[in-house]
Parts: structure tokens; C-alpha cells; sequence
């Protein structure tokens, strides 16, 4: 739901950028909502040095209940997808898993609060008060000492974490893999020869799986809402859907546990959208990927091609609903690899070698996931 303004804040933030193995282009909107809530993460060894040589990583994060969560998530998720010791053995999957769970655990506490209460608003939505930006035991941000996120003595060390939330929807590049990390309703789809699959599921409370763990856990569903209050099964933050102490963390009501999809990319992958539900509502996967194929054979700039999603996507009014949401896209095309161009090749000399590399699922709609 959410408050709506008189009339919608078009501006966008929007950024372009490349390296040896992608281009990519993203643009985000608060359009109709009060307040802007997504945020946005890309991170390229040509960008920046928090990921490896072989690796990039994009993120999107959809908040909900406040801005926070998703800039903490922001800040800090990919970060810690590169502290976990699988990473350094080579399991991205399992460091991106732990690094989800690590947000919900990171806002605990004294040094979590703090953290929150300064990328948040300048009155501490948690408490109601200012005194998070005024106390303080150490001088300067303290961006040198955050690494280990130990106990800290202070007002709020019991501080049990947030209650506003985020979707989180990550993609991570290396080479010719693609791993897709998702909890909540942002989504990403790959574009396979102008087919577009489901690379992520939206988690809602009505799927089997996520309704019979929030029963098990005490919870209940009402009116398609956890508790009667969150559309999410899955998501980092709310706090309050994640207090029973005798189940660990993948099982309880709502969990950041994300689903993991890892791909092996091929000559014929064209690019692949991370969007939030404000796009998602208002397109099928389908529709989206054949709408960015026609702009793409007019307009290069990719983070352009993100921009005409947005402007395609916002509602004239808010008396329907859909359309009203803050919307966030990344497009992320995928370079010509050597491996890709070998089976190209081998293509040419009338080898199997392209047939073997084609998906038996079948093409993805708005409500199911298909491997690639």
C-alpha cells in the first residue's frame, strides 16, 4: 500500500558501466510512493576492488516498512559474500547464503542500531528519538572498526534488529556462471534467445512450501499476508517474524534464506533484468524481455533501455494500484566469452555443440521459476 503523493517524482537515478565480461545499465524511480525505498547495488573489479578479478556482482533491494534494511543491504550484503571462507574456496553459493542470513544478524545490537540510525532518517524511526546520532563511544564513523561486528556495550546492545525489511534479489557473474540469490519478490529473468526465463521465485505466503513453514513456526496467514500484515515470506529485516528461539533461522516465520539458481551461460544468452515488484507487476517476465529486445535495436544505452521500462511502467494515476510502486531495474548484457565463441564456431562447422547447450525448461511466465 503506502502513501501516495499528488502527483509522481519522475526523476531517476540512472548509471551505465562495463568490463571485460558485461555491460550493464540501471535506473530506479520513486514515481507515485512518499518515499523512495529500492536501492541498487553493481560492483565490478572495473568499478571498484570489493570483488575479485573474475567477478561482478548487482544487487536490488525492495524495502518495505522504511528505506533502511535496503541500504544497509546495500552497503554491507556484498561485502560480506567476500568475508565467508566458502568464497575463498570457491562456493559462491554457500558465502552468498551465509551473507544473507549475516544482514539479519549484522542489525542486531548496539553497533547495528547505530549503523541503521544513521543511514536512516535524521529522527530514528526505531525509537522515535535522535539520541542514536548524538551517543557515540568512538570518534570519527567508525567504517574502520565494523568488520567484526562484536558485542558493544551501549543503550541499545539488546536491540533486537528491525522492524522494516527488504527484498533482495543478487546476481554474480564469474566467467561463463551465472548464481542468482533471491529472497522476496524482486526478480531476475535471463533472456535466452528472446525467451525469457525465470531465474528467481517470488516468495508469497500462498506457495505451499512458504505456508507450511509459517505454520510450523507459529505464524498464520490472512488475506495472502503473513500475519495479516507482510505480502513476503521471505526478506532480510522484520524482525518481528523472527523470534523463536528454538528454530533456526531457515525456518522461521519469514526467512532472508534465499533461493540459489546457478547457470552456465552460452552464445545464446542475450542479457538478463533484476527488477523489483514495481516492474513486475505491471509486466510479465515475457513482456519485459520483449519490450527491452524492440528498444535495444533504438537505443544502446542500456541505462536508457531501463528508463523506458519505468516510464512504460507508471501508472497515470494511483486509483488502480499497479503501476504506483517505486521501481528499480539493472540490465546486464552479457559479452561474448571465448567459451561462447568456440561453440559458435563449432556451430559454423555443423557441431552439436550449440544443441547441448539449450534449456529443456520450458519459457518463464509471472508465477513460476525455470532452470536454465
Amino acid at each position: 500500500m503506502g502513501i501516495y503523493l499528488s502527483t509522481p517524482k519522475t526523476e531517476k537515478f540512472s548509471e551505465d558501466g562495463q568490463n571485460g565480461w558485461v555491460r550493464y545499465g540501471l535506473s530506479s524511480m520513486q514515481g507515485w510512493r512518499a518515499t523512495m525505498e529500492d536501492a541498487v547495488k553493481w560492483t565490478q573489479h572495473a568499478a571498484c576492488t570489493d570483488l575479485d578479478d573474475s567477478t561482478s556482482f548487482f544487487g536490488v533491494y525492495d524495502g518495505h516498512g522504511g528505506k533502511v534494511v535496503a541500504k544497509f543491504c546495500a552497503k554491507y550484503l556484498h561485502q560480506q559474500v567476500l568475508k565467508q571462507e566458502a568464497y575463498s574456496a570457491g562456493d559462491i553459493g554457500t558465502s552468498v547464503q551465509k551473507a544473507f542470513f549475516r544482514m539479519d544478524e549484522m542489525m542486531r545490537g548496539q553497533r547495528g542500531w547505530r549503523e541503521l540510525a544513521v543511514l536512516g532518517d535524521k529522527i530514528n524511526k526505531f525509537t522515535g528519538m535522535i539520541e542514536g546520532l548524538i551517543w557515540s563511544p568512538r570518534s570519527g564513523d567508525g567504517n574502520d572498526q565494523v568488520d567484526e561486528w562484536a558485542f558493544e556495550e551501549g543503550p541499545h546492545s539488546d536491540f533486537s534488529g528491525p522492524t522494516s525489511g527488504c527484498t533482495a534479489c543478487v546476481a554474480i557473474v564469474r566467467n561463463n556462471q551465472l548464481l542468482v540469490a533471491n529472497a522476496g519478490d524482486s526478480r531476475c529473468v535471463i533472456s535466452r534467445k528472446g525467451q525469457a526465463y525465470n531465474l528467481s521465485r517470488d516468495h508469497k505466503p500462498d506457495l505451499e512450501a512458504e505456508r507450511e513453514r509459517i505454520l510450523k513456526a507459529g505464524g498464520f496467514i490472512h488475506a495472502g499476508r503473513v500475519n495479516g500484515s507482510l505480502n513476503l515470506s521471505r526478506a532480510i529485516g522484520d524482525m518481528e517474524f523472527k523470534q523463536n528461539k528454538f528454530l533456526p533461522a531457515e525456518k522461521q516465520i519469514v526467512t532472508a534464506n534465499p533461493d540459489i539458481n546457478t547457470v552456465e551461460l552460452c552464445g545464446d544468452d542475450d542479457f538478463m533484468v533484476l527488477a523489483c515488484d514495481g516492474i513486475w507487476d505491471c509486466m510479465s517476465s515475457q513482456q519485459l524481455v520483449d519490450f527491452v529486445h524492440e528498444q535495444l535495436n533504438v537505443e544502446s544505452k542500456l541505462s536508457a533501455v531501463c528508463e523506458r521500462v519505468l516510464d512504460r511502467c507508471l501508472a497515470p494515476s494511483t486509483a488502480g494500484g499497479e503501476g504506483c510502486d517505486n521501481m528499480t531495474m539493472i540490465l546486464v548484457q552479457f559479452k561474448k566469452t571465448s567459451q561462447s565463441s568456440s561453440s559458435d564456431a563449432s556451430a559454423e562447422e555443423k557441431s552439436s555443440t550449440s544443441d547441448q547447450t539449450e534449456t529443456e525448461s520450458k519459457p518463464a511466465d509471472t508465477e513460476s521459476s525455470s532452470k536454465v
